[in-house]
């Protein structure tokens, strides 16, 4: 089955997730960067230099140096990467945790630029935009029926803090075109989705990515949820591909005692970096569980890694990805970047949690392909990593090291084996383009509602699951969900509730019948 990928993002300008991606894989040891500059003129230069002023044609060389660097780090490991400046700007906004601009969720519906949503208490909700409207001009710049890139797009409605911009909308509630100014302002990209109570005791806490604002995020949220009496916190890391190591590290404090190892480096050199938990820690005694899944790597193992090593709590969920490698961050002067693996970092029994990559960058990032295959999302017994070398934690569990982390609690996938590209359907873009098509049409079926009626009415019908399924067929995606389907439908509610309420509003629905957190609160 193939689905036509165009259907799956929505451009949400609201967290900018371009660039998270590459971002997500890779550690960062601190936020500092590192100028690099060479100014003897060496073989490629030389070559660059012949190419620009005798080669018969005309040639971008650009192109060909970002080719050639490509080609350079792709020998090394795969988590050396080049950035080209474009990229490298927008990651950058990503891990910094925000950016200056409107505030809205937004996608190219048919020929228009779209709002899904506007930020809470952003510039564009102050302004009055709503969801629904159509942004027609950016002061004088036609946006619709051109079919602009999204970097253009970006560009025109961000800017400097304090400066305007009138918006040209049309509002289809009111069949009419109207002119809004909107000073623009910083909108925060929040790594920490949700911070919410799955009953009276427990706890939960999404983190996204590890980005420079995760750790006060967290913080906050945990403040919050400890006011409200809880005894346990779920820390759910599931499809988190790491960042910034830092933040790990003291979202990790948070939860071990004094002088506790958190986690250490090994250089090229051999010199080891220790690094301990402090006396600072706010939850270092309450039940403790952690989600994670093939697609939590790098800063989440980390996080994982301390935790399950130190006996603090327990791990619940599926083989993490498999990522030991520490990047630091280079800068060109053409705003351009270079990602290089400077060390390999340990959990605090002494394992590396690196999976092998001698067969190449492209078997690598199929290993998570092949775990399909195999039948470990499904069966625990299924799981391939190395059974050495052991290593024993401080009440004597044994845990491994290579390819993973894996959990103390395995959780296979919701979704029939013979149906695991429902599970990646139902986070893919194209849920969420359904349901503002839905309530585009009739925006005025669920006005008024509160949660709780909101979710009575959703929760007694199959008219979205059905008209999801029509939908699918529609844009060309040949995937049957009746044998899913109450995922899909709990799914479906939760995307509702995010577009008309609030993210929180989304887990609350989406972890009511979630199958790792049931876990949770049955083993407590």
């Amino acid at each position: 089955m193939k689905i036509n990928p165009k259907y799956f993002p929505i451009l949400i300008f609201a967290t900018l997730a371009f660039g998270i991606l590459l971002g997500g894989w890779l550690n960062f040891p601190d936020q500092n960067q590192f100028l690099a500059k060479n100014n003897s003129k060496n073989k490629l230069n030389k070559l660059i230099d012949f190419i620009n002023t005798e080669y018969v044609d005309n040639v971008n060389t650009d192109s060909i140096v970002a080719h050639t660097v490509d080609n350079i780090l792709a020998q090394l490991d795969p988590h050396s990467v080049y950035i080209p400046p474009k990229e490298q700007t927008e990651v950058a906004e990503s891990m910094r945790g925000d950016f200056v601009g409107i505030g809205v969720n937004f996608y190219m519906y048919k020929d228009s630029l779209a709002i899904i949503k506007t930020v809470e208490n952003g510039p564009s909700e102050k302004a009055g935009i709503k969801s629904g409207d159509r942004i027609l001009y950016a002061d004088k710049t036609k946006l619709f029926g051109r079919k602009l890139p999204t970097d253009s797009l970006f560009s025109k409605l961000k800017g400097v803090e304090g400066s305007e911009i009138v918006v040209t909308v049309y509002r289809k509630s009111e069949r009419k075109n109207i002119k809004i100014k909107i000073k623009r302002g910083v909108i925060p990209l929040k790594s920490v989705d949700a911070a919410i109570l799955l009953n009276a005791t427990t706890g939960y806490i999404k983190i996204n990515r590890f980005a420079e604002t995760t750790y006060d995020e967290f913080k906050t949220g945990l403040t919050k949820l400890k006011e409200q009496g809880i005894k346990s916190l779920v820390i759910d890391l599931r499809e988190n591909g790491g960042g910034y190591m830092d933040q790990a590290i003291a979202i990790a404090d948070e939860f071990l005692k004094d002088k506790q190892l958190i986690v250490f480096t090994k250089n090229k050199k051999g010199t080891i970096e220790k690094t301990f938990a402090t006396k600072t820690g706010s939850f270092e005694t309450g039940n403790l569980f952690v989600l994670i899944d093939e697609n939590s790597a790098s800063a989440s193992e980390i996080l994982a890694g301390a935790i399950q090593d130190n006996d603090r709590g327990t791990i619940v969920g599926r083989r993490s990805f498999g990522k030991g490698l520490v990047q630091r961050e280079m800068d060109f002067d053409d705003g351009s970047a270079v990602r290089l693996t400077v060390a390999r970092y340990y959990t605090p029994t002494g394992r590396s949690i690196q999976k092998p990559y001698s067969k190449g960058n492209e078997d690598y990032f199929k290993e998570s392909q092949s775990r399909f295959d195999n039948g470990e999302l499904y069966n625990k017994d299924s799981i391939k990593t190395p059974k050495t070398p052991k290593f024993k934690t401080p009440k004597g569990k044994i845990v491994y090291g290579g390819g993973g982390i894996v959990p103390d609690v395995f959780v296979p996938l919701e979704v029939e084996q013979s149906k695991e590209h429902t599970a990646y359907l139902l986070q893919s873009g194209i849920l969420g383009q359904f349901v503002f098509e839905q309530l585009d049409h009739n925006r005025t079926i669920f006005k008024g509602m509160t949660f709780e009626q909101f979710k009575v009415k959703i929760d007694g019908t199959d008219l979205y699951f059905n008209a999801f399924q029509k939908f699918l067929s529609r844009n060309g995606i040949d995937m049957k969900l009746d044998d899913n389907k109450a995922l899909v439908k709990r799914y479906l509610a939760a995307e509702f509730a995010r577009q008309l309420f609030n993210e929180s509003k989304f887990y609350e629905i989406v972890l009511k019948d979630d199958a790792m957190v049931k876990t949770v609160l049955n083993n407590k």
